[in-house]
């Protein structure tokens, strides 16, 4: 009962740490940091960037246990 809800969650907190990840990997390419001193301009665009990955991230394991259930 329990295992298929485990597996979800793990699906979905792997595909929001890896978006979240690759923006903040990206933010960091293009030389911005998310933990500079004081809210300016580029903290908040890295900032925007690890949130933005984090959605992609989760939205494309959800798509991707969609198609997968629907194949069984």
């Amino acid at each position: 009962m329990f295992k298929p809800l485990i597996s979800d969650g793990l699906l979905d907190a792997t595909g929001f740490l890896g978006g979240s990840l690759t923006g903040f990997w990206l933010g960091r390419w293009l030389g911005l940091d998310i933990f500079d001193a004081g809210y300016g301009p580029g903290t908040i665009v890295a900032i925007v960037l690890v949130s933005l990955g984090g959605g992609i991230g989760l939205q494309l394991a959800k798509s991707w246990r969609a198609k997968r259930s629907s194949k069984r």
